[in-house]
């Protein structure tokens, strides 16, 4: 497995080898040694959840106040475009964003550190996304930004077909930071 360093601080790509025969495939999405070599503490993440998503639907930016959530994703099934952005006051990368695609065929699992916002838009025509997640959640500490806050300027890669209410009525990035320094 072969890891790779995203443009946020912090945030780590976890690339497997799928290993290919006449029955298919077979791959390790995940390796606590590997993981733990990198600084991660595997014990930490307490909860695996997945989504399903048509294409064009976005699922954006959503993070946590407080100690945030840290989280490995990765698409199980399908394509994403996945986007980051540090909403951490006093990181390096304060503001920034990056994106990456996550996929079936590379099986890439991607280390989002607390403190992110996190946001995908599903690339094929179905998409199935899973998170192991590091805290129980806490309605109370969630905070969402617009998938097309015009101060972050995130080019989605596709017309948007299907978004949420609460995604659509989510705050600025202005707003955010606001609440994030406090």
């Amino acid at each position: 497995m072969r890891v790779e360093r995203g443009a946020l601080e912090g945030v780590l790509l976890f690339v497997p080898t799928p290993h290919h025969d006449d029955r298919g495939l077979f791959t390790r999405t995940f390796d606590a040694a590997v993981a733990k070599e990198h600084g991660l503490d595997p014990a930490a993440f307490i909860q695996d959840s997945q989504s399903r998503s048509r294409l064009g639907t976005i699922r954006a930016l959503h993070g946590r106040t407080g100690q945030g959530e840290a989280k490995l994703v990765r698409c199980a099934r399908g394509a994403i475009h996945d986007v980051l952005v540090d909403a951490r006051p006093g990181s390096p990368t304060y503001g920034r964003s990056m994106s990456v695609v996550l996929d079936d065929e590379t099986f890439a699992c991607l280390y989002v550190p607390a403190g992110l916002l996190h946001g995908f838009q599903a690339l094929t025509e179905q998409a199935d996304t899973c998170y192991r997640i590091d805290r129980e959640h806490d309605p109370s500490e969630d905070i969402s930004v617009r998938f097309d806050d015009p101060d972050l300027a995130i080019a989605w890669p596709l017309p948007v077909t299907s978004i949420s209410s609460r995604d659509l009525s989510a705050g600025s990035w202005k707003e955010a930071q606001a609440r994030l320094l406090g």
